[in-house]
């Protein structure tokens, strides 16, 4: 694992970190940047011929937060993230996220995958949540691999929302 509290580590793996707090003994907090809410159906198929993802709206922050009822939202991160081929990188939730009903589901940070992420953020508190803009919402950990990645992600998503 990556210690994230030494600079040397941190150097080039996350970009746009406001804070020294954003350090963690485990990985690096991943701040809320935007919001967005569902409005279609998506479609996922084999080879990707298919593919097309759900259309969503972004939601607008008053006076800095927002106030998100039950149900599933996309959420995009102030980080760029750049996962050199010698890392892969797992998200969770921040603890205290989980403790207000919602939680953060993402995808594996592929060797050589970089941009601001996009996540699925899942409010199961009947009562809501609200999110201030740039709350700490995930703790993202890198790995070492045991061998460095021949070719790194090449994929749709590399290099989103720059």
């Amino acid at each position: 694992m990556i210690v994230p509290g030494q600079k040397a580590a941190l150097k080039g793996y996350v970009e746009g970190l406001a804070a020294p707090s954003q350090a963690q003994p485990a990985g690096i907090d991943l701040t809320l940047r935007e919001v967005h809410l569902f409005q279609g159906e998506g479609e996922i198929d084999f080879d990707n011929s298919k593919r097309r993802v759900s259309p969503t709206k972004k939601l607008e922050f008053e006076k800095g937060r927002v106030f998100l009822t039950n149900g599933c939202y996309k959420i995009i991160y102030n980080e760029y993230v750049k996962v050199p081929l010698g890392c892969a990188a797992l998200g969770f939730p921040r603890s205290s996220l989980l403790r207000c009903g919602a939680d953060v589901r993402c995808a594996v940070w592929d060797p050589g995958y970089h941009g601001r992420s996009e996540s699925l953020l899942v409010v199961h508190n009947p009562s809501g949540i609200v999110l201030h803009q740039n709350a700490k919402v995930m703790q993202l950990v890198f790995f070492r691999l045991e061998e460095k990645a021949e070719k790194g992600y090449d994929g749709k998503y590399k290099g989103e929302n720059r």
